[in-house]
């Protein structure tokens, strides 16, 4: 019987979600590859992918996908990570470049603006390249590693996440596993891949497998472990409850009325077995 094949972020926030696929015998039990949140949410939907960490945008257009429950990246504060990086102050900006990296906050961007900032700003699709996105834009949109990395005191910086929860009092959903429903049909029957993917979250946030990630990936970076910390266990939220689902549908909505994103189907999930708490 053919493994599951499993396409994951290669991105500081998704470390903990992966600990037992890395570092157990769960792993195994997958085929496992590594790319940017985009290109995730394509191998899904063309099915050279079974699983994957995906885009919340990626859900409104590809079929028959149903999610993992109580496992996401979201955020309940200021998540640091997802930028808006400007030379002017965000009422003034009338260009702004997005990076190709990213289909959720490229939605929530242009919803941000829709709603409450005038909603006519052109916008350019561009690699994650700060200095040549600002040549020729007043602002730049940087998700990810790259966006951690950026020395905020050289520009006016704006949190979208931040931004988002300020002005609608809702979580913002980033990413989260999903599986193509057609996988299922020929998957390992003993496979119970809810309690897999919710314990290798609760399994990677533990205080001793949290300093291990934190002290890897601060090196990779070049950021203070504490920074690397912090950003895991503050400012990114790895579950989904009911604040976060309506924060999503709000999302959908606004996304929807604005033309980023079409209209998203109904989020269905995989079949519970048991919880597993934080």
């Amino acid at each position: 019987m053919p493994r599951l094949r499993i396409s994951a972020i290669s991105y500081l926030n998704t470390a903990p979600l992966m600990w037992d696929f890395e570092k157990t015998q769960v792993g195994s039990q997958f085929e496992i590859s590594y790319t940017i949140p985009s290109d995730c949410a394509r191998a899904l939907a063309e099915g050279s992918a079974d699983i994957g960490i995906i885009p919340a945008a990626a859900y409104t257009s590809i079929p028959d996908l149903l999610m993992v429950p109580d496992v996401a990246i979201a955020s309940k504060r200021a998540v640091r990570s997802i930028l808006l990086i400007s030379k002017i102050p965000i009422d003034e900006i009338c260009s702004v470049a997005l990076d190709t990296s990213s289909m959720t906050s490229v939605a929530l961007t242009k919803v941000i603006f829709h709603r409450w900032f005038g909603g006519k700003q052109h916008f350019t699709s561009m690699a994650p390249d700060l200095e040549r996105m600002l040549q020729r834009n007043d602002a730049a949109l940087l998700i990810g590693d790259p966006a951690l990395q950026v020395d905020r005191g050289k520009y006016h910086t704006y949190d979208l996440a931040e931004e988002w929860i300020v002005r609608t009092g809702k979580p913002f959903v980033f990413a989260f596993w999903a599986v193509r429903r057609a996988a299922l049909e020929n998957m390992d029957p003993s496979l119970d891949l809810t309690t897999i993917f919710q314990q290798s979250r609760t399994h990677g946030l533990e205080p001793g497998n949290i300093h291990q990630i934190a002290n890897t990936w601060a090196v990779r970076l070049s950021l203070p472990e504490e920074d690397v910390k912090s950003y895991l266990l503050e400012n990114i939220y790895y579950y989904f409850d009911s604040p976060c689902l309506e924060g999503l549908n709000l999302f959908y909505r606004y996304s929807q009325m604005c033309g980023a994103l079409p209209a998203a189907p109904e989020i269905r999930f995989l079949e519970v077995s048991k919880p597993v708490g934080p």
